[in-house]
């Protein structure tokens, strides 16, 4: 079966347009948000040229010229993961890393047909790095990326599903792909393929295909979590990104507030009391209300419920739900030099601006951000409230005194970063 697609006919008439309608679907994010995300897969034709974002020189890179580390990379071979031993080795005289990427192990590893994962090249490739981190932005849910080089005719990993979505973006070579529909939908992040693997085997063995494509350079593929995927390169070498988006779901959201709700009942003294004691219940002098049940804690129960639900109805999951999304990516890129040069020559007309993915949260005269919390006086706030746009200030704006903290704290830098 074919899947509808889009096709990208004009990329520069979208300039301006957000990172899914100018480089990923060729869909403004209400459309995308409405007809697509969660929901169903998406192919885009010639979404965009991504040789500014990754390639095969990159590769070549990051793995022979930047010291990576596991488990900055996978290796993969007829659907299994390979022991790191395998493709690692000391770092050589005046180093004390034993687990630096082996080249000549990968070389030969890859000519045998092993497909080469880089993972996290949010961290380790600046282009992959930028564009992450707006999608993450535009989508308000975190994101990350990998990269799979995959050596002709070779596959990496037998069907499966993820637990969180993802954007294939097809940099080098041709892959195809066949996607079959889930069997367990919208899995939760302690839902893996591998507890339903027999399911999984026998939809990819037996069920018909959703999709069955190729992707070529420039083509994106969309896939919500939990829908079933095998991928296989043709007759050249196959390089694509796969961004993983891990969707905040209700669950998680339920987490938070239970949580919220649990904090909340810890002040209540009435509920910081102990059990009955099982004895007293064979005896008949249980508390009030607690005789229905064989240690006494029938109405206590009932009690607890009550209270439960009380506080869950009372509960603001806000500052959990936003310390949580906090923890899940880094702020941009701080250069320690750099930083201490503009504090050093910080004077009245020095442009600043607000660190970029700091996810920044004023909540009364506290600043909660990805570098932990500041508190201000009140004088303070107004110019504090006013950085949140992320718009260019001077220091004078600000104040140079609290510039100057800012600063030191990693939450401004200079304007031209």
């Amino acid at each position: 079966m074919s899947l509808p697609s889009t096709e990208v006919q004009d990329p520069g008439a979208r300039e301006g347009a957000g990172i899914l309608e100018s480089r990923l679907t060729g869909l403004g994010r209400e459309e995308f948000a409405r007809d697509v995300w969660g929901r169903t897969p998406s192919l885009t034709r010639g979404a965009s040229g991504f040789a500014d974002v990754f390639s095969p020189s990159a590769v070549d890179e990051l793995i022979s010229r930047r010291g990576l580390r596991t488990p900055f990379l996978r290796v993969a071979k007829d659907g299994a993961t390979l022991p790191s031993s395998s493709f690692t080795a000391p770092a050589g005289v005046g180093a004390t890393v034993a687990d630096q990427l082996d080249d000549t192990a990968l070389w030969r590893a890859f000519a045998d047909g092993a497909t080469l994962i880089l993972q996290a090249l949010h961290r380790t490739w600046e282009p992959v790095a930028d564009l992450v981190s707006g999608l993450s932005a535009e989508l308000g849910h975190p994101v990350q990326a990998n990269a799979y080089v995959t050596p002709p005719q070779n596959r990496g990993f037998d069907a499966h599903y993820d637990v969180h979505d993802v954007f294939v973006l097809q940099i080098e070579g041709a892959k195809r792909w066949v996607i079959h529909e889930p069997v367990l939908p919208d899995p939760l992040r302690d839902q893996p393929w591998t507890d339903h693997r027999a399911a999984v085997a026998d939809r990819a063995a037996h069920g018909t295909p959703h999709l069955d494509t190729m992707l070529r350079p420039g083509d994106v593929l969309y896939l919500p979590r939990g829908w079933l995927h095998s991928a296989q390169a043709q007759g050249q070498v196959s390089i694509h990104l796969t961004l993983g988006v891990h969707a905040w779901t209700r669950y998680a959201l339920a987490e938070q507030l239970t949580r919220a709700a649990l904090a909340a009942l810890g002040d209540d003294p009435a509920m910081r009391r102990s059990l009955p004691l099982a004895e007293r219940a064979t005896n008949g002098r249980n508390e009030p209300g607690g005789s229905n049940g064989a240690d006494g804690t029938g109405g206590v129960l009932d009690l607890v419920r009550e209270r439960l639900l009380a506080a869950v109805a009372e509960a603001d999951p806000a500052p959990l739900f936003h310390r949580a999304r906090r923890s899940q990516a880094r702020p941009a890129p701080l250069g320690p030099v750099a930083q201490l040069a503009a504090l050093n020559g910080l004077t009245t007309t020095s442009p600043v601006r607000l660190r970029k993915a700091l996810e920044p949260r004023l909540e009364g005269t506290r600043l909660h951000t990805r570098v932990g919390h500041l508190d201000f006086p009140a004088s303070d706030l107004v110019p504090v409230a006013r950085l949140l746009d992320g718009r260019v200030r001077t220091a004078g704006d600000l104040g140079l005194a609290l510039a100057g903290r800012l600063l030191r704290a990693g939450v401004l830098v200079p304007a031209d970063r």
